[in-house]
């Protein structure tokens, strides 16, 4: 599948490289839509249906002009506390979930009603991370978003809450949208939030914090910028929503985080822009392989690594035993593990090839010794090229 390239890098004029990134954006053909709880809830008691409604309005309009949408929504534990009558907000994992039950059926029904109105249909997709953690479900899911857009539904997606576990839960619907951006294929990421874009400083506690209208990439120096969550509903701050955005670009997708609250905020992405802040897809997108990867996978371990290891994966080579010095962690062949140079620091993550009890034993040894060390014959990578992203 052809996907958004970003092409505005090479222009040395700032105005002019916001101006033909935001042309890519309103090409956009396959597009996200990330709705937070703050904007969904009237401070945790109940929905805002006249709000959905109106969200559901901009939506159908994108459809018409031959778009293809898929909503990301919170709100189902908001929507079901109040049927818990209990007398504090749901704090135990069993109290969430059980609002997370009561509250689906309300929350499908709002945007339900809220597309009838434009003869439009919504679908109920229920996601946790194990289904994109599992290539063949992660699969399912892609085929599934798939087919649902081209034949004109909506699939309105979120995390199943009613089973998850703090283990292995997304955590935060930034996260769990950039992955749905990927299963779809996105050219773009909506994030509309309760804040106006991303800050060169917390606007909370700076009033002269300025917003910045474009982010090329998302670097550490940004990352050290973003705060907490800045509400008692939702479960995403600023660094979730950067996150959501590395993951995006990853994979050719633009994202913007824009203010919500403002009139017709998918309108003005599609019509107005620049709004909120773009965030710009990278040049040169993984496959979807790596994606999945780089984006999907949580890691079950590290390796760390010598420095001659450090710069074989830099230089786009596999992972041998030898350069490995350390192992962490309790993880099984196939698993994910995180690659840190000599400092500790992530470079790589990739598919391993041996467990982790396996992996002490043959550390910093050559391959022809495996078998005398093992008593079988494994592969020469401990991680091969083919199955691994790098992270810088």
């Amino acid at each position: 599948m052809e996907r958004m390239r970003s092409s505005v890098s090479g222009c040395h004029d700032p105005a002019e490289r916001l101006r033909q990134a935001w042309q890519q954006v309103r090409q956009a053909r396959r597009v996200v839509v990330k709705i937070g709880s703050n904007l969904l809830t009237a401070g945790g008691k109940g929905l805002r249906q006249e709000w959905i409604a109106q969200r559901a309005t901009e939506i159908v309009h994108l459809l018409q002009e031959g778009r293809q949408v898929v909503v990301v929504t919170s709100g189902a534990v908001a929507a079901g506390a109040p049927l818990l009558r209990l007398k504090h907000p749901p704090a135990s994992l069993r109290e969430k979930q059980a609002a997370a039950a009561a509250g689906q059926t309300i929350l499908m029904r709002c945007y339900e009603l809220a597309f009838a109105a434009h003869d439009t249909a919504v679908a109920q997709v229920l996601i946790t991370r194990a289904d994109v953690e599992n290539r063949r479900r992660y699969l399912n899911a892609r085929d599934t978003l798939w087919t649902l857009t081209s034949l004109g539904l909506v699939p309105v997606v979120n995390e199943n809450d009613t089973v998850m576990v703090e283990e292995i839960k997304f955590g935060d619907n930034d996260t769990l949208s950039a992955n749905v951006a990927d299963l779809l294929g996105a050219d773009l990421l909506i994030l509309l939030s309760d804040v106006a874009g991303f800050f060169d400083a917390d606007p909370r506690l700076n009033p002269q914090a300025r917003p910045l209208p474009l982010v090329e990439q998302v670097t550490p120096a940004l990352e050290k910028l973003a705060g907490g969550a800045g509400t008692t509903v939702g479960r995403g701050g600023m660094a979730t929503k950067l996150k959501a955005a590395k993951m995006a670009a990853r994979r050719g997708c633009h994202t913007v985080l824009t203010d919500g609250f403002r009139d017709n905020p998918i309108t003005e992405v599609f019509k107005s822009g620049p709004v909120g802040t773009l965030f710009l897809a990278d040049g040169t997108p993984l496959s979807a392989h790596k994606a999945w990867i780089a984006n999907a996978r949580l890691s079950r371990g590290e390796v760390l690594l010598d420095a001659g290891a450090t710069r074989a994966l830099q230089a786009g080579k596999s992972l041998l035993a030898k350069g490995v010095v350390a192992v962490r962690g309790r993880f099984d062949r196939g698993d994910a593990v995180v690659c840190l140079d000599p400092e500790g620091c992530p470079i790589a993550q990739g598919s391993v090839n041996y467990n982790a009890d396996e992996l002490q034993r043959i550390m910093g040894q050559h391959s022809t010794a495996f078998e005398a060390i093992l008593g079988f014959v494994g592969d020469a990578e401990v991680v091969h090229r083919d199955n691994m992203v790098l992270l810088g």
